[in-house]
């Protein structure tokens, strides 16, 4: 990918998935499509919450977060006062779910975020929980079919509470053949460029901190070998 399609800045590796109902990298396509195939004929139907997202669109997100218009969560999903904060501690409370722009895996089109709409209550709001996913939540059976299946069609959990600074995502999953090239291709001056020209709330802290905050939310991921 250049490094625009890395960042979310162009979207020339971005085609139509059709089912599950989202955009995603051309070379991920077909394999996340037989895997959803697959899922249907187990009694799912799995829809992609969030897929390819842009540059601008992680821009937003993160915008209203820092500046209290959108909800921060802390570790056990509580909302926050991020007013309350100072620069660097929203900085964290903001990363530990929500990735920086430039640096969003979700940039790539290699990683959606799966639910399975048979298993939504009438009514009910999605909110992308662990509780969600958990014993006893609507999306408990989907999630143990993705972990026993989705491996084999090269799919895997970047965040799972391991090593990366993000906290534990069980709805992501990720293209590792395409997405994997891609982290290693983002490197910490190009993600540190991206922020010194975005109009990015934090700037000054994000820039300061840019080599570190790659190496926990970029380089450090829970790769597959770690299942």
């Amino acid at each position: 990918m250049t490094p625009e399609q890395l960042t979310g800045r162009e979207t020339g590796h971005i085609v139509d998935a059709g089912q599950p109902g989202c955009q995603v990298h051309a070379g991920s396509r077909a394999v996340l499509l037989a895997m959803c195939q697959a899922a249907r004929g187990a009694g799912f139907d799995p829809f992609a919450v969030s897929s390819f997202r842009s540059f601008d669109r992680q821009l937003t997100i993160w915008n209203d977060k820092f500046s209290g218009l959108r909800p921060v969560l802390d570790a056990s999903g509580q909302p926050l006062d991020v007013l309350a904060l100072d620069e660097d501690a929203r900085v964290r409370a903001i990363l530990l779910w929500s990735a920086l722009p430039g640096a969003s895996r979700h940039h790539w089109g290699t990683d959606v975020d799966l639910i399975d709409r048979n298993s939504v209550p009438p009514g009910y709001r999605v909110q992308l929980t662990a509780a969600e996913f958990d014993r006893g939540g609507p999306f408990e059976a989907f999630h143990e079919w993705l972990v026993r299946h989705a491996p084999e069609y090269g799919f895997f959990k970047p965040y799972r509470g391991v090593l990366s600074g993000v906290a534990a995502e069980p709805w992501h999953w990720s293209h590792a053949a395409v997405a994997e090239p891609a982290r290693q291709q983002l490197t910490p001056d190009l993600l540190l460029q991206v922020l010194r020209d975005a109009p990015i709330l934090g700037r000054q802290t994000l820039v300061q901190r840019a080599g570190e905050l790659h190496a926990r939310y970029v380089r450090d991921i829970d790769l597959p070998h770690l299942a």
